[in-house]
């Protein structure tokens, strides 16, 4: 018995497994406080690979920009009175763990039980991993153990591409015109910040960029950065007897003052979190970088509030040391930006349903490209891609699960004609 979702599937699965599996091995991980884009060159090698890969499926207007953005057209095969739509997927993959060097492995008929990568005695098992626990008989893809595998989001980039393979080669099959494109730098908050949506001449656009099977997510986090500089007085520890202001200890008093409750790792639904990903100090400076999330605008002002003041209570216990509070807007909730279009959301319902798969309406704790594109007028829901576990060496992906949505691609296709 086939545990592929239909025979669409399983006849792309082949030409999108070779995909991911030559995608991932090119290493793209964006560098946070980049000044160019896209912030790493490897970035450009993949998209350059694109680019002469829609080429040669037909699409002669692909191109790569000076920002590092792809963007081609698919034309359509329907009589007219069809919109432009929009397909869409990061090549950047997440600074939070090793990208460099993926070697993708293949475990073919999963069996069930713990996954043991031969590398970093990094462990898959399902049973910290419920997703992973239905997937007996699927051919899983993990990377080697000591790095990130990349499904986040080149499983989406192989599913367009294999998608668009497919239906290239199907002239036969409805379609309306679509429009392809690839952006850098998602992980880092500027995946959108230099998109031309008006040069991408779309009605809407579907990032592929989810994770379980099914899901089709038109809410985001709204999401801030916030920086907290610490100034302390440095001096030699033999001299230092009511000289030295340590700014290490500093921020070791603000981490702890901060509610232990509302970090990720205690929050889940729609609950939002101060995350601290990254500290750097010595005894003289202290950076703090955490990231504040939250789905209601006057939540995540609160959360803001809520840092800016324990910073202030810590760093203004010592008059000596200094304060320094940056906070950047990241990206919107998309939700008030695509409900005036229910029928972009509707015919994505549609279409996986088509496909043998029930829709999972859940909100991304997190945010996608669509988050901005959709305030900058562009509504961009989000749709699954197969992947988990995301930016950790743990992370894998589904063959099937993937084939399964890069079918969705073409069933989409298909029921944009029919509207």
């Amino acid at each position: 018995m086939s545990l592929f979702t239909s025979p669409l599937a399983e006849e792309i699965a082949p030409d999108l497994l070779d995909r991911f599996q030559r995608y991932v091995r090119i290493d793209t991980q964006s560098k946070r406080d980049g000044d160019v884009s896209p912030s790493t060159p490897g970035q450009l090698d993949l998209s350059r690979m694109l680019v002469e890969e829609l080429k040669a499926f037909g699409l002669d207007d692909a191109e790569l920009d000076d920002n590092g953005y792809v963007m081609a057209t698919l034309p359509g095969t329907s009589n007219g009175g069809t919109p432009v739509v929009g397909l869409l997927a990061h090549v950047d993959t997440s600074p939070d763990a090793p990208g460099a060097g993926v070697e993708p492995i293949v475990h073919r008929a999963y069996a069930g039980g713990p996954i043991e990568l031969p590398l970093n005695d990094t462990v898959l098992d399902p049973a910290k991993m419920p997703e992973l626990a239905g997937k007996e008989g699927h051919d899983i893809v993990t990377s080697s153990g000591d790095t990130l595998l990349g499904a986040d989001d080149k499983a989406g980039v192989a599913e367009i591409m294999a998608a668009v393979a497919h239906l290239a080669a199907h002239p036969e099959l409805p379609r309306p015109t679509l429009r392809i494109g690839f952006t850098p730098d998602e992980e880092i908050g500027q995946g959108a910040s230099r998109f031309d949506v008006e040069r991408f001449g779309a009605l809407c656009a579907y990032t592929m960029d989810g994770s379980t099977v099914g899901e089709l997510q038109d809410e985001t986090f709204t999401g801030a950065e916030a920086i907290i500089t610490i100034h302390g007085v440095d001096v030699h520890p033999g001299f230092a007897t009511g000289k030295l202001v340590n700014a290490s200890r500093l921020a070791g008093r603000l981490l702890a003052a901060l509610p232990a409750e509302l970090t990720p790792e205690a929050t889940s639904g729609r609950q939002g979190f101060i995350h601290v990903f990254e500290v750097s100090a010595t005894a003289g400076r202290a950076v703090i970088r955490a990231i504040v999330r939250d789905f209601d605008e006057d939540l995540l002002e609160r959360h803001i509030a809520l840092l800016r003041a324990a910073a202030e209570e810590v760093v203004g216990g010592e008059p000596r040391a200094r304060l320094d509070i940056d906070v950047r807007r990241q990206y919107p909730n998309m939700r008030s930006h695509i409900e005036p279009f229910p029928e972009i959301v509707e015919v994505a319902e549609r279409a996986i349903r088509a496909e043998g798969i029930e829709p999972l309406r859940t909100p991304i704790r997190g945010g996608t490209d669509g988050s901005l594109l959709s305030s900058m007028g562009l509504p961009t829901p989000n749709v699954f891609t197969g992947g988990h576990e995301y930016h950790s060496v743990r992370e894998w992906a589904s063959v099937q699960d993937m084939a399964a949505a890069a079918a969705t691609i073409v069933r989409l296709a298909e029921e944009w004609t029919k509207r």
